[in-house]
């Protein structure tokens, strides 16, 4: 019983850290990686880097995940979105928080720099200083295109996933980065408009806080449009072919129905299955891009 009791224990604390490192965000991030690793070459990608690089850019998105955490301790106390959390329930503590987050980001880094390649290891340094340190402590708090401009490193992984194959960046990994950095805004400020009470009550300037719902309804239609035209772009530059630019164009037409009655007829619950459905889609488009380049290829 006492054996039982402590395994127990123990797999709950193991839980929580893992908690800490927000895995169905990082399982997104990983994904693109992955992607951008497949579409860097034309046949296989080696298995050792694949493994490596997606274990490296796995464990240093977890640790800036858990630096976001440590950082919005007080504020996610607040929100009912995210007061379940490690550290607001105090499942763990700061220092404890502190000292995983360095070992797994460092071990991460060191992944990265001695077994796949130095540029990607310093590409993903960067990554995660834009995310836990420019836009977690300066841009969130700061100012309502905080989720623009902090969304460059949101969209880092795939060119990650293709510099760890190629040691080099490519126009076409900037095209998918391109990708994730338009969909960032209309996938957010979905979020944020429903949220938006929460968000005001804990003096986060997000754009509907700011700048009022109507507003946000129109930046979520125009950048879904934005995002619509980038997303033809592999096409065009034949990066990809018949196989995605069809299922590119059902996957917009979704998207576009979304932020059209978003603008026109808002719901929270039409918000809430927009960003449900942002977040399909991003992993749809990424699928039909892997399948278009082995088909071709």
């Amino acid at each position: 019983m006492a054996i039982s009791m402590t395994l127990h224990a123990t797999a709950s604390r193991i839980n929580q850290f893992y908690r800490l490192t927000k895995p169905r965000v990082v399982s997104l991030i990983v994904f693109t990686a992955v992607i951008g690793m497949f579409m860097a070459v034309p046949g296989a990608v080696p298995l050792d880097i694949l493994l490596l690089g997606t274990t490296g850019i796995a464990l240093v998105a977890g640790a800036a995940a858990a630096l976001n955490c440590l950082v919005e301790q007080k504020m996610d106390a607040v929100m009912a979105r995210t007061k379940g959390r490690p550290l607001p329930q105090g499942k763990v503590s700061v220092p404890e928080t502190l000292f995983f987050l360095l070992i797994v980001g460092g071990t991460g880094l060191f992944i990265l720099y001695e077994w796949v390649n130095e540029l990607t290891m310093w590409l993903t340094l960067g990554t995660f200083v834009g995310y836990a340190i420019i836009y977690t402590v300066i841009l969130k708090p700061l100012t309502p295109q905080n989720i623009v401009i902090g969304g460059a490193s949101g969209a880092m992984p795939p060119v990650l996933g293709w510099t760890a194959v190629t040691g080099e960046i490519a126009s076409d990994a900037l095209l998918l980065f391109l990708i994730i950095f338009a969909w960032t805004p209309p996938h957010f400020w979905a979020l944020a408009l429903y949220r938006k009470k929460e968000y005001a009550s804990i003096g986060m300037p997000m754009l509907p806080v700011t700048h009022g719902d109507q507003y946000t309804k129109l930046q979520v239609l125009l950048y879904t449009v934005i995002l619509c035209v980038i997303t033809i772009l592999p096409y065009v530059t034949q990066m990809s072919g018949l196989i995605y630019l069809v299922s590119s164009t059902i996957l917009n037409g979704i998207f576009m129905y979304y932020a059209v009655e978003i603008y026109r007829n808002y719901s929270d619950q039409l918000a809430r299955e927009a960003f449900r459905y942002s977040i399909l889609y991003l992993a749809l488009l990424f699928v039909a891009l892997l399948a278009d380049h082995y088909f071709f290829f």
